[in-house]
């Protein structure tokens, strides 16, 4: 079987400025979590020029007066078939190692740069989940998902940090609501977003057996194209049977390199219609 070659990319933004980065000892790790936690994940990349490790480093300092949020970007996926966004969020810390590959180590977390924006919402005695959720997405500067069933809800208000927001929309609509790839997504708890559907056996990626959690399966397997947090899990298990079935995926880890092993997501998905 032919060789399809990995493909990562990193694209760091500061003050408008982008820095790409694919041909480098990249390593990246991460977990997305399908409610109003912020999604994280940890980057390093080894050997950079001097003048871009430095930029970096003073740019992404918490010294650093400059109030502009310093967003990051993971993109990979296969040369057949390109890349596809695994990770998108906002630099909060960077730290440099030892020769004689001087790692550039950077921690991020998403809609990090939200918290400091503080907000006073009030919606009228009635208004639409919808319109609260759009109101969200412009507060966050982020488009709207929104495959929930509407409703109406009665005297919404909210003060506080825009990212908690999220929590209170949760609470009030009785929704997933979370932040995935640039975008606020709210859809029904339980239910799978559309068009989002992985189907996972032993031909198609899955390494190891998987294993049986309180409310459904945790699986490890090659990183693909079609995984979405929130998505649809097919599973087949010759070995473990008991785990075979349809599944929401409420937590996603990834853990990928350039020039290493590792290139695989770790799932934990809820049986369909299940409430956690």
């Amino acid at each position: 079987m032919a060789l399809d070659p990995r493909l990562i990319k990193i694209t760091i933004d500061v003050n408008g400025q982008k820095k790409v980065f694919s041909q480098l000892d990249i390593k990246a790790t991460g977990t997305k979590y399908a409610n109003p936690l912020q999604n994280e994940a940890e980057v390093i990349i080894s050997n950079l020029d001097k003048k871009t490790q430095d930029y970096i480093l003073t740019e992404t300092s918490p010294f650093n007066l400059n109030p502009t949020p310093k967003s990051i970007l993971i993109e990979a996926g296969r040369q057949s078939y390109g890349t596809s966004i695994i990770y998108q969020g906002n630099i909060v810390s960077s730290n440099i190692g030892q020769p004689p590959d001087i790692p550039l180590t950077l921690k991020c977390l998403t809609g990090n740069f939200e918290k400091g924006n503080i907000l006073g919402r009030g919606q009228p005695t009635n208004v639409e989940l919808f319109q609260i959720c759009k109101q969200a997405a412009q507060d966050l500067k982020t488009r709207l998902t929104f495959q929930a069933a509407d409703k109406f809800i009665k005297n919404f208000t909210f003060n506080g940090s825009g990212i908690k927001q999220l929590t209170d929309i949760a609470v009030a609509g009785g929704v997933t609501v979370y932040l995935d790839n640039g975008a606020l997504i709210v859809k029904d708890i339980g239910v799978p977003l559309k068009n989002a559907i992985t189907n996972i056996n032993a031909d198609t990626g899955m390494i190891g057996v998987p294993e049986l959690t309180e409310v459904g399966i945790k699986v490890k397997y090659l990183l693909d194209k079609d995984t979405r947090l929130g998505g649809q899990l097919n599973l087949t298990s010759k070995i473990n049977p008991a785990s075979n079935g349809s599944y929401v995926i409420y937590k996603l880890n990834f853990d990928i390199a350039t020039r290493e092993q590792p290139f695989y997501y770790i799932a934990e998905a809820a049986r369909i219609g299940e409430t956690l």
